[in-house]
């Protein structure tokens, strides 16, 4: 699927992962494809959202608030300073045990169950990714962008990104249009 997206859509789907392992969640949701879409200030689609007040740091911070970064509870900088990398270890763990075995609780037992049985994205990502390429045949383009991919993330409305930008005072309907403006303007 990925061979119709464009290079800065591929740089989302790839950079969504890091966002993923950078907060040590177990698997890709909406809100690190968002959090991706936001790492590319360039990008039309990502000047929308900043047009309407939502940038990479407030939306990171929405992120973790809503959602926690597994091991917040530990202090990284002490245990550094003790010789002990907590990325590393928590690389090691992963690697042998599979995403989000730090991660606690039944909920987490879940997300390392789905991970091995429905792949490194959630269900609902997998939804935006199918949503942006249905907003790109709609629109008879040829190739998704990352304007697809935000009619994507709006379109799905369900997920942790939508909560980001309502959170955030972000009227969606003016989000789409906006981002619909945006890919005709791209395609005259």
């Amino acid at each position: 699927m990925l061979e119709r997206f464009t290079e800065p859509a591929r740089r989302v789907v790839t950079e969504s992962q890091l966002e993923m392992r950078g907060l040590h969640h177990g698997q890709v949701g909406t809100e690190h494809l968002l959090l991706a879409l936001l790492r590319q200030p360039a990008e039309p689609a990502a000047a929308v959202l900043v047009r309407h007040g939502l940038d990479l740091d407030a939306a990171r911070a929405a992120v973790q608030r809503l959602l926690g970064e597994a091991g917040a509870g530990i202090d990284g900088a002490a245990l550094e300073s003790i010789g002990i990398d907590l990325d590393a270890v928590t690389a090691r763990v992963e690697a042998a045990f599979g995403a989000g075995a730090l991660a606690g609780g039944a909920e987490a037992g879940r997300a390392r169950a789905g991970t091995q049985r429905r792949g490194m994205f959630t269900s609902r990502a997998r939804k935006v990714l199918e949503l942006a390429v249905r907003a790109a045949q709609g629109r008879g383009d040829r190739a998704i962008g990352t304007g697809h991919l935000l009619l994507g993330l709006v379109r799905e409305g369900g997920g942790l990104a939508v909560r980001v930008l309502r959170d955030h005072g972000l009227d969606l309907a003016e989000v789409e249009r906006e981002t619909e403006r945006t890919l005709g303007a791209a395609a005259a």
